[in-house]
């Protein structure tokens, strides 16, 4: 319309965020009142593996399930 200033375009900048693929659960344990996975990372070696939450690793819940059902828990 007459009159009226057009908006000027806002840019959105993605971050992208570069994901891992879990190879396997090994453990699990609370650190710090925190449930944590101990997490073997598809094509690295076991000095990569990691302990992570659970809501980290939201690909990976069929494995997380598996383990659930047959890991041990060690404190």
């Amino acid at each position: 319309m007459r009159g009226q200033k057009k908006e000027e375009e806002k840019s959105v900048e993605v971050k992208r965020v570069e994901e891992w693929e879990v190879e396997k659960v090994l453990n699990k344990k609370k650190i710090r009142g925190v449930e944590k996975y101990l997490i073997w990372w598809k094509s690295f070696t076991a000095e990569g593996n990691t302990w992570e939450r659970r809501e980290n690793l939201k690909n990976a819940e069929e494995l997380i399930e598996e383990f659930e059902k047959g890991g041990i828990e060690v404190r």
